[in-house]
């Protein structure tokens, strides 16, 4: 049923090329399929590659509650205006990841660039970290926004039973597993129409919002920079709001080698999704704020529902809907990279081998998709899903922060590695520069839940020699790990 992929690799260069210990490499090595292996084949053409990006930024987060923001700026002014400093910010961030897609074309990620720049140990904390809490987590969060709205229409006149959304979430994470497991194209052409239908759902707000300043709705908009003001500790909290409404520009990077021509469709991808969501954000929020005040804002559950409800009557019903599929979307366009993270690790001999193995027929990482599930249903039902995302916001930033810094230093030990696509270096070093200085300022701000993530990720070490470092395992524990 599962086959490794194809290629052996047994060159003595930096880690991503591997050495000669049953490591894989890259479907770029240059070195023939071996007869009977299977690959991951290259199906993520520019418009899909567009659609991962675009339909795994834009989840529920800008339709349900940007209150975050405001309420850490403390007006309107400073709140669009750190919405557009944010998605300029994770501009220059996509365009790091852009050069160092172009230059390293193996899939994988942060993982596989922190691997490339400072070797295992960091790689295997980020892989760990992102395994065990980040991604189960930040799945269930999403899906549980997706089961609340899809429900939505059927309980309009009362509230909506905790262990309904949870059953309905179960079954909609579920789907998207079976989804990524069964078929490559299918999941990419559905990621296609879930990103166009969350473009409708966009533009439904943005074309009132525009007709409203038209009208010439402008009152919100007075003194725009007045109000409560906005304190230095807060700053941290706010760009974590920003970033994570608009992170997954990153997620194509992980499927680098099944995207085709990925020196041309890597950075165009990249580019053509920032505008589009930068623009669409911002647009979004002044929309918002033509028909609700600041303080509305911040009292309201669902902003885009809010807003519905005022200006469109009976088709506010309509979006609850498209905040299911947008949620839907995000869900299947996360769990589409981040496998191939977990394929790349266990390739490396991080992770247990069965993930890094492709099913013979359907040539889907299988293990690395369906890993996932229980580990997202353990964290579905117990626990506090959102004090776990706010214990690792600032691990993501961190390692991504490491990750651009890498780009710099990679320019320096590497001089010839080929950069088909290279940005200016005031770029990589003004988005490191700032990922680190809000991550370090965070503990600060917030030191109880940054501590907490800290000490979790921690954990990462200990475990690194425990499974990868330490060779005489006994025989029990050595096949529990697959080796």
């Amino acid at each position: 049923m599962f086959r490794k992929v194809a290629v052996p690799t047994l060159s003595n260069g930096s880690y991503l090329q591997g050495q000669a210990n049953g490591k894989l490499s890259s479907m770029d090595s240059g070195q023939p399929a071996q007869k009977g292996k299977v690959v991951l084949k290259k199906k993520v053409t520019l418009l899909r590659g567009i659609s991962i990006i675009i339909g795994t930024i834009i989840g529920a987060g800008i339709f349900i509650s940007p209150k975050g923001i405001l309420k850490n700026t403390g007006s309107v002014g400073m709140s669009l205006t750190m919405w557009t400093v944010c998605g300029i910010l994770s501009l220059f961030g996509a365009l790091c990841y852009a050069e160092l897609g172009t230059c390293i074309k193996k899939s994988g990620g942060h993982y596989t660039y922190i691997l490339e720049a400072f070797g295992p140990l960091p790689a295997f904390v980020r892989v760990w970290v992102e395994l065990l809490i980040i991604r189960p987590a930040a799945t269930a969060v999403i899906s549980l926004a997706f089961g609340r709205y899809i429900l939505e229409p059927f309980f309009m006149q009362c509230e909506i039973p905790e262990l309904a959304i949870k059953l309905i979430t179960a079954v909609g994470i579920t789907l998207v597993m079976v989804l990524n497991s069964t078929s490559v194209s299918w999941s990419a052409r559905i990621q296609m129409f879930l990103t166009f239908c969350k473009l409708v759902a966009i533009l439904i707000i943005v074309v009132p919002g525009v007709i409203q300043l038209i009208k010439g709705e402008t009152q919100h908009f007075k003194n725009a920079f007045a109000g409560n003001d906005a304190s230095v500790m807060g700053l941290p909290l706010a760009f974590y709001s920003g970033m994570y409404a608009y992170s997954g520009w990153f997620y194509l990077n992980f499927v680098t080698e099944e995207v085709e021509n990925p020196e041309k469709n890597i950075p165009l991808a990249i580019c053509i999704s920032m505008i589009i969501v930068t623009v669409g954000y911002v647009l979004t929020n002044v929309a918002y704020f033509t028909t609700i005040s600041a303080g509305e804002l911040l009292l309201s559950k669902a902003v885009a529902v809010t807003f519905a409800e005022r200006l469109m009557g009976n088709f506010s019903s309509a979006v609850p809907v498209f905040v299911a599929l947008s949620c839907f979307g995000s869900m299947n366009g996360g769990i589409f990279a981040v496998s191939r993270m977990f394929f790349v690790a266990s390739r490396e001999g991080h992770l247990p081998e069965i993930l890094s193995m492709i099913h013979v027929r359907k040539h889907t990482p299988l293990p690395a998709v369906i890993v996932l599930h229980p580990l997202t249903m353990i964290m579905l039902f117990n626990g506090d899903l959102y004090s776990l995302l706010n214990f690792l916001s600032f691990a993501r930033w961190l390692f991504i922060g490491l990750v651009v810094a890498g780009l710099i230093y990679l320019r320096y030990k590497r001089p010839d590695m080929p950069r088909p696509f290279k940005v200016p270096l005031f770029i990589p070093a003004l988005f490191s520069f700032t990922c680190l200085f809000m991550v370090a300022l965070s503990l600060y701000s917030d030191p109880v839940n940054t501590g907490i993530g800290f000490a979790i990720t921690l954990t990462g070490i200990p475990a690194y020699y425990l499974f990868i470092v330490w060779d005489n395992k006994p025989k029990w524990f050595r096949n529990l790990l697959g080796k």
